[in-house]
């Protein structure tokens, strides 16, 4: 996953855009951790990046996505960038 949210909508309140973005974070994790694991694997691991943009973007651990839309939610940012991709490990 490759995305910039956006946190503005005519009609929707801003905490109500927050929960849907955590809420699509959450569906996507689950359905990658759901796939088959390619021969040799025990695992899978993501390599994630948040940021208010993409350029702004720094590498973070899954656990802190959270924390990052939380500072978000506070800063009242109208959007921002997450990168989130699942690799096979073998640890």
């Amino acid at each position: 996953m490759k995305k910039t949210f956006k946190l503005t909508h005519p009609k929707t309140k801003y905490a109500r855009l927050v929960e849907g973005v955590r809420c699509d974070i959450k569906k996507y994790i689950k359905r990658e951790l759901r796939k088959e694991l390619p021969k040799g694997a025990l695992s899978w691991a993501f390599d994630c990046k948040f940021g208010a943009t993409l350029e702004d973007a720094k590498v973070i651990q899954v656990s802190d996505i959270s924390k990052c839309i939380n500072a978000i939610e506070e800063q009242k940012l109208e959007s921002f960038y997450i990168e989130i991709l699942a690799k096979p490990t073998t640890e």
